[in-house]
């Protein structure tokens, strides 16, 4: 049961890539439509500008997200019993020992982030520290450390991305749409089918393409957060720790002060909001989580 959870989570984010990569060739095939009539230049263009942003994003996302979330790096003197922690379910995961944070928040909460293993960092907040034993401390880390195993930290700074992108892409369109751009095609002596493909071209641009991105980028965030918890379990062969853990996390008020940005990154959403519809939460519901859980 275990293993076969692993193994199709890692499908399906496999399977949720490609339809960002698809829906980001169409965005900008779309935009080229609109500037020249050219979907192929579109495409192209959004394809490489996409490459460059994401090679600028991963040459230190770690950094870049604990200074947005206020982290202060602790060393193993400050704290022993949970560098200690996070240490053995590295040692458990098979990763190296990430870069160990403390978030002042009374929220109980944590995250992990980075490029790849070797370039991994860990945050708890202090609400964490204070309200969890060890077994739970346990359950939660081992989750994180399963995102750096998993390379869950990778996958989602690339989520990250392409959805910045796309929307990049969606905003340029419109203020191209607004200001005349392809003027030169709007004449009476237009095809209707060419009336046709413009329409599609701006609705799926400006509005169907950014939807769908955010709703792939929801999914891919929703299916990490199984991936690890199955991964945790893994890793420590105690599900009551973490489902222990979850239940004292999610029944917590919402952090102070968190990064919008990086509420996907967490163990559980740190606005603790739920939408009308689950399809917009960055997190699965937690009640779902550990019915897997207990399953296991």
């Amino acid at each position: 049961m275990l293993y076969q959870q692993i193994a199709r989570n890692k499908r399906k984010t496999a399977f949720l890539l490609v339809i960002f990569v698809i829906i980001l060739a169409l965005v900008g095939g779309g935009l080229g439509y609109l500037i020249n009539g050219e979907p192929l230049s579109g495409i192209v263009i959004a394809l490489i500008g996409s490459l460059i942003y994401l090679f600028i994003v991963l040459q230190n996302p770690g950094n870049l997200v604990m200074s947005m979330n206020h982290g202060r790096e602790i060393h193993e003197e400050d704290d022993p019993e949970l560098w200690h922690i996070v240490e053995d379910m590295a040692l458990a995961g098979q990763v190296p020992m990430p870069r160990v944070f403390i978030i002042n928040d009374e929220s109980p909460n944590a995250f992990a982030t980075g490029r790849d293993p070797k370039h991994s960092f860990v945050a708890v907040t202090t609400g964490l520290r204070k309200r969890l034993n060890r077994s739970e401390l346990e359950g939660v880390l081992g989750h994180e450390i399963s995102h750096i195993r998993n390379y869950d930290i990778l996958v989602s700074t690339i989520g990250v991305a392409l959805a910045a992108v796309i929307s990049f892409i969606s905003s340029f369109a419109s203020r191209i749409w607004w200001w005349g751009g392809n003027s030169d095609r709007d004449d009476d002596d237009s095809s209707s089918l060419e009336t046709i493909f413009k329409i599609v071209a701006i609705v799926f641009t400006l509005i169907l393409g950014p939807l769908a991105a955010a709703l792939a980028q929801m999914a891919l965030s929703r299916n990490r957060e199984y991936l690890a918890d199955a991964s945790s379990v893994e890793l420590t062969r105690n599900p009551q720790g973490l489902i222990s853990a979850l239940e004292k996390i999610s029944n917590s008020e919402p952090m102070k002060d968190p990064d919008p940005s990086s509420a996907g990154l967490y163990i559980e959403n740190p606005f603790h909001k739920r939408g009308l519809s689950s399809l917009f939460d960055t997190h699965p519901p937690t009640a779902d989580r550990i019915k897997r859980l207990e399953n296991m």
